[in-house]
């Protein structure tokens, strides 16, 4: 009997027609792994590819526009929206609001004629009848999903607080910017709502112009017209490798644009508009280093026969003016501060607020006041610059930095002295008993230094000092 069975499973073995129950059970078992093996393969398969499509995805959403032959440096830095109880040293680098709820002042609408026609739009008007806004243009969702390619990741350009900011081609192959703003608690509603009152109807060179806008049910969209060149905290903080590509002349060119914007923001526009957030970020640039100031979300709007508005204090920690964080009233001189953050930034290459830097170096309005003071005027330069300035180039500057930076606020220049400080080839400069054209030496440097506290202290108070700026 063990012969003929073990006969029986070679025969089975060589698929023999007479093969016994035995052979049938083998043969069952070894198809049936087979099948889980080829199962497991297909399902490793899979997985592979999910994984190469998930990295693939990961690296188009990093992607971003070349300059000549290289890419714009990344900057991983999100920036985040938080709720904080009072202003805290602890919130550094990130979008804030502090919970200090104000009334509107005189002059200040929430919604103008503009904003109204966009949003009756989305309350029922066809797009036929909106495609002329007056200004721009009314686009439709299905419009906007064509040009951006269905809103995908490849299309990222800029990721922040309130929303996503994608590349689209339209019809007329106009390449435009698509920001999709998110609805946090209303929160597109009210940013809509605000750039499209703020810059609607404003065109400068210095100014990112808003061309259409999009109210599909709770879909709100903003088409801006298309910059290509990343924005300046890109240029300053991403990988530019051991030299940066950002001279000292074309940072100034950079510096005397943005001044140029928010100047016209600030006097050539009625009501004025205080943008509430200047910064790097926020600083667009063109391929041949033009400066454009974006995003208004923050915007408010001040009538000549306001000098403040009351308002919850927004921005973004280590630009925020020390007395509109303290008190909430915010007016135009908030942005110059914020201006005077921005320069020192373009100067020195260094983050406003930077955890990773040892003590005392954390705050860069504190270690750009200390290094001057003490005489280190050189060493605040950015070191990836190639050709550093002239002592006396950089000093007017230096200058121009502690004057918008002055704790008492109504010291500050206006923008448009800003812009003047910074074109003329002299300052026009006077102190008591000095005459106008005074030598630009260490000692004036430190005696501007000497008025302003090196830290946030006395806020409001010195009203003793006297500017150096007539």
């Amino acid at each position: 009997m063990p012969s003929k069975n073990h006969t029986s499973y070679h025969a089975s073995s060589g698929g023999g027609a007479g093969a016994s129950p035995l052979e049938h059970s083998l043969s069952d078992r070894t198809a049936f792994y087979a099948a889980i093996g080829v199962a497991s393969a297909a399902i490793s398969a899979i997985f592979v590819i999910l994984v190469v499509l998930s990295v693939r995805c990961i690296r188009r959403r990093r992607s971003r526009v070349r300059h000549s032959s290289r890419l714009i440096p990344i900057v991983t830095k999100e920036i985040e929206v938080e709720a904080l109880a009072d202003l805290s040293l602890e919130a550094g680098g990130k979008r804030f609001v502090t919970e200090k709820e104000g009334t509107s002042g005189s002059g200040f609408s929430e919604v103008s004629g503009s904003s109204k026609g966009c949003s009756s739009a989305a309350s029922g008007i066809s797009v036929a009848e909106m495609t002329n806004i007056g200004w721009g243009r009314w686009y439709g969702l299905k419009e906007l999903e064509a040009a951006t390619g269905g809103f995908s990741e490849g299309n990222v350009i800029g990721e922040g607080g309130y929303g996503v900011v994608y590349r689209g081609v339209l019809g007329d192959d106009s390449v435009v910017a698509v920001k999709n703003l998110l609805n946090n608690r209303g929160q597109a509603e009210k940013e809509f709502k605000v750039e499209v009152e703020a810059i609607g109807k404003v065109r400068h060179k210095n100014l990112v112009g808003l061309i259409g806008c999009c109210a599909d049910g709770p879909q709100r969209m903003l088409v801006y017209e298309y910059v290509d060149n990343g924005n300046l905290e890109q240029w300053l903080h991403g990988d530019v490798g051991p030299v940066s590509p950002l001279t000292w002349e074309i940072r100034m060119k950079i510096a005397i644009g943005t001044a140029k914007g928010i100047a016209y923001l600030h006097e050539g526009l009625e009501p004025k508009v205080v943008h509430r957030d200047v910064k790097s970020s926020n600083i667009l640039l063109d391929k041949l280093w033009n400066p454009k100031v974006s995003d208004f979300g923050l915007a408010k709007l001040l009538g000549s026969e306001s000098t403040f508005v009351t308002t919850r204090v927004m921005g973004t920690f280590g630009y925020v003016a020390p007395e509109y964080a303290s008190t909430g009233m915010l007016n135009e001189r908030s942005d110059v501060y914020s201006f005077g953050v921005l320069l020192m930034e373009i100067i020195s290459g260094r983050n406003p607020v930077d955890y990773g830097r040892p003590v005392g170096e954390v705050n860069l309005v504190e270690w750009f006041k200390g290094m001057v003071a003490s005489q280190r005027s050189e060493e605040v330069v950015d070191p990836l610059i190639k050709v550093q300035p002239s002592p006396r180039a950089l000093k007017k500057v230096l200058l121009v930095c502690l004057r918008c930076i002055d704790l008492d606020s109504q010291k500050r220049p206006k923008m448009g002295q800003v812009v003047h400080m910074l074109e003329g080839s002299e300052f026009l400069f006077r102190t008591e008993n000095c005459s106008p054209e005074p030598t630009l030496n260490t000692s004036v440097l430190q005696s501007a230094v000497s008025r302003i506290p090196l830290l946030y202290e006395n806020m409001g108070h010195g009203n003793s000092e006297r500017s150096i700026w007539r």
